[in-house]
């Protein structure tokens, strides 16, 4: 993607003129931000990243969109504390923790933090900012002056009808402090006359003042399809992508493109369209709790697996994320399969995309450390009589180096974290105190298995995991039993569960005492039962 960038038009004036390449993202901080919303963060930020590798001068720009109103009440707060505040700027918000700037800049908070973690850092700026200060002003008043060329674009590129007089602003009204319920008109190239109406919008009401106000220093916005192509052109924007739903065909980004080129007379951005986060099928968002939130996620990964989840696919492709279902463990192993890729010295896609999941002050340090299946890992720490340094040391065959026992300190702690807070009874287990009622239950043939495996631990003292699976399925094939049929006795005998980890491994860390005695005890509680069953009552 970086030589797409580089010819670009937009781009390629900028390098010809030795200008830096910007690469821009924002957010609007409305509530508590959803992981999906780290993909526009990671796509945009990797870019600068490699352009920079490649010797091309990279600037990353971050807005925090805070001068939007305030359209939808989270789930998670208390509406009627918060309704009050609708249609005003998200700035001009109290924070509902008490303690942030304002409302905005309390989400803001978290999710720089989550930021900076992935190992990114954006120039920031915020949006109120930026208006205020009066860095809008100038094409604020290109846009109100080239008002009929707008509504055309409206009309022409997304079948968006504007009445005659229609201006594109927002004026912050004077009297309720309310962004969204104001319609402009007439600007005399100093002022406009705005009408805060009762029934502009439905979710909240103006105070139904009229008047006249200069537009500019932060007394007005831009509407979004609007503002973004002015964005364009104030930050001189290179390279820009947004989520699919804006690259739809008389979407926001045709509309914004068109009036970059017939408003603003130049090229808009080089364009990366990307899919977005879904979960059960529903795309995340933030005003209706859907999804997870990034600082959650952040908090459970380990960055370059959370970069990884957002790099691993084409930015076109949706990535489905439920973090209580098998998400995690898939993740990981396809994580150590790139890596696997990576230290084979491939020249591949999936090298590739391991490298960039980590942030560039560590990509020089990289090693081949020993990654064990997470699910494995997730496995050992709900089992307190076995020591996790030694069940993995035995998965390598080898002592564990200080690369190794970091790597699964971090995975450890993931496991831990992802156990106590999402993952589903698929992956919790428990050695059950006494024999399952389910173990009484066994057929014959299963019974018959069974004994010969209590005579195989009988004699073998030592326990191999890889040994005593190949065991496993000597005496399961003897037997004629179906993988499921046996193996789910076995689980069901310790776990009280008809699936678990791998077989061998899981019975070979068991203790000795305990492996012995639950066999002996299943084997010899079927046997008494049968016996009970088949013996004919003595006559009184």
């Amino acid at each position: 993607m970086s030589d797409e960038i580089i010819r670009d038009t937009r781009a390629r004036e900028k390098l010809e003129a030795g200008s830096a390449l910007v690469v821009r993202d924002e957010k609007t901080m409305s509530g508590r931000v959803h992981v999906g919303s780290l993909r526009g963060v990671v796509i945009h930020g990797v870019i600068a990243e490699v352009l920079a590798e490649r010797g091309v001068s990279a600037r990353f720009l971050y807005e925090i969109n805070d001068f939007d109103p305030m359209d939808d009440i989270p789930a998670f707060l208390d509406r009627a504390r918060f309704e009050p505040y609708l249609g005003k700027p998200l700035v001009d918000i109290p924070a509902s923790d008490g303690t942030s700037k304002n409302f905005a800049e309390q989400f803001a908070a978290d999710f720089t933090g989550v930021i900076a973690e992935l190992g990114f850092a954006p120039e920031y700026s915020r949006s109120s900012e930026a208006y205020r200060s009066g860095r809008y002003n100038d094409a604020i008043r290109v846009v109100l002056k080239s008002a009929a060329t707008v509504r055309e674009i409206y009309r022409t590129v997304s079948g968006s009808e504007r009445p005659p007089g229609w201006l594109a602003l927002h004026v912050l009204c004077e009297r309720c402090g309310k962004i969204s319920t104001t319609v402009a008109s007439d600007f005399d190239g100093e002022s406009v006359a705005y009408h805060c109406s009762p029934t502009h919008v439905e979710w909240t009401q103006g105070c139904d003042i009229k008047g006249r106000i200069s537009p500019f220093d932060g007394q007005a916005k831009l509407p979004w399809k609007v503002e973004w192509a002015a964005k364009f052109s104030v930050f001189d924007v290179a390279v820009e992508g947004a989520g699919k739903d804006h690259a739809t065909k008389g979407g926001a980004r045709d509309v914004a493109d068109a009036i970059s080129r017939e408003v603003f007379r130049r090229e808009p951005p080089f364009d990366i369209p990307y899919e977005h986060l879904i979960i059960g099928g529903r795309k995340m968002s933030s005003s209706k709790g859907v999804g997870a939130s990034a600082r959650a996620v952040a908090d459970l990964l380990p960055p370059e697996l959370l970069r990884f989840l957002l790099l691993a696919k084409e930015p076109r492709e949706a990535i489905e994320f439920n973090p209580e279902g098998d998400t995690i463990p898939s993740l990981f192993d396809l994580f150590d399969r790139y890596a696997r890729h990576y230290f084979s010295k491939k020249d591949d896609d999936y090298a590739r995309a391991f490298l960039l999941s980590h942030a560039p002050a560590l990509r020089a340090e990289l090693c081949n450390n020993f990654r064990p299946r997470f699910a494995q890992v997730a496995f050992v720490v709900q089992m307190p009589h076995m020591d996790l340094a030694r069940e993995v040391a035995g998965l390598k065959g080898a002592t564990l180096s200080e690369g190794d026992m970091h790597e699964l300190d971090s995975r450890a702690s993931c496991a831990e974290r992802w156990l106590s807070q999402y993952a589903s009874e698929e992956y919790r287990f428990a050695l059950t105190e006494a024999l399952p009622e389910a173990a009484r239950e066994f057929a014959p043939e299963v019974r018959a298995a069974l004994r010969d495996l209590l005579e195989y631990i009988e004699v073998h003292t030592e326990l191999d995991g890889e040994t005593l699976h190949a065991a496993l399925h000597d005496i399961r094939s003897r037997h004629a039993l179906e993988p499921k049929t046996f193996f789910g006795a076995l689980y069901t005998i310790f776990l009280g569960k008809n699936y678990g980890p791998k077989a061998g491994w899981f019975l070979s860390a068991l203790e000795r005492e305990l492996l012995l005695s639950r066999l002996a005890e299943s084997v010899r509680r079927e046997a008494s039962r049968v016996a009970h069953l088949t013996t004919p009552p003595t006559e009184e």
